[in-house]
């Protein structure tokens, strides 16, 4: 496994961003479809010898588009956009990227959400890129498992999961549960505490997640053989996000 680290933890201008990237000792970033978009940019995290592991393609979507919606052109409009998405990763390098579950629980959306991955996954298949879709509390896929038989039941190759384990806790799952079921449909995972109430990606051990908990997500990932990356995903809202960067690092290294 390899450590990565969500950048949207701090809104610093780009290149000061990835400058604390790099002091705290990441050699991988997850990064929106904004980020990395000119060739001074692109240069500096090659100067710094950072990596591009994973691009959240679900930000930036046009005004009133998504992937379920009813109007076959707000939904192609947002396709486009993850597509787009998907380029960006790829001409970057990376080998993964998500999409965030809408808000419409009906089943007409949830229909319609499939087939728009089913379209995206198609596409990003040819670029080698896995897409994972994120389980989400609030929205139309809450809990993992339901969101691991929503992938079952899509039936595409090129459909995983990304875990999360603030998320997890906020739908009271097991961890190494949904690990061992998700096996080689886990693309990737994303860690940060919270209350157990609130999607507040906190600094790991500050909520209800304890060095117990976290140890038993990391040794299910040894246990299914899960070689891919593990990327801190902290909240820019924290009173030091640097800080608190540093002290998870030193926490997920140590396991």
């Amino acid at each position: 496994m390899k450590l990565a680290c969500c950048v949207w933890a701090l809104t610093l201008p780009e290149d000061e961003t990835l400058n604390h990237m790099q002091s705290l000792g990441f050699e991988w970033i997850d990064i929106q479809p904004h980020m990395l978009r000119t060739d001074e940019t692109k240069s500096h995290a090659d100067s710094l010898g950072l990596r591009v592991s994973c691009v959240g393609i679900s930000f930036g979507l046009p005004d009133g588009s998504g992937l379920e919606h009813a109007d076959d052109t707000k939904r192609q409009s947002a396709i486009d956009h993850m597509k787009a998405g998907i380029d960006h990763a790829s001409n970057l390098g990376a080998t993964c990227a998500y999409v965030v579950p809408s808000l419409d629980t009906s089943q007409p959306a949830l229909d319609r959400f499939a087939d728009s991955m089913r379209d995206i996954a198609d596409y990003a298949e040819k670029a080698n890129i896995k897409v994972g879709i994120e389980h989400f509390p609030g929205r139309a896929l809450p809990i993992a498992q339901g969101t691991l038989d929503f992938i079952e039941d899509i039936g595409h190759d090129n459909l995983y999961l990304l875990l999360d384990s603030g998320h997890l806790q906020m739908s009271n799952e097991d961890a190494s549960t949904v690990i061992r079921n998700a096996g080689d449909r886990l693309a990737y995972v994303h860690l940060d505490d919270n209350d157990g109430d609130g999607d507040l990606h906190w600094a790991l051990l500050d909520g209800v997640m304890t060095h117990e908990s976290l140890k038993a997500l990391v040794d299910a990932l040894y246990e299914i053989g899960y070689d891919g990356m593990v990327s801190l995903e902290l909240s820019p809202k924290l009173p030091d996000p640097l800080d608190s960067l540093q002290k998870s690092m030193k926490i997920i290294q140590n396991l």
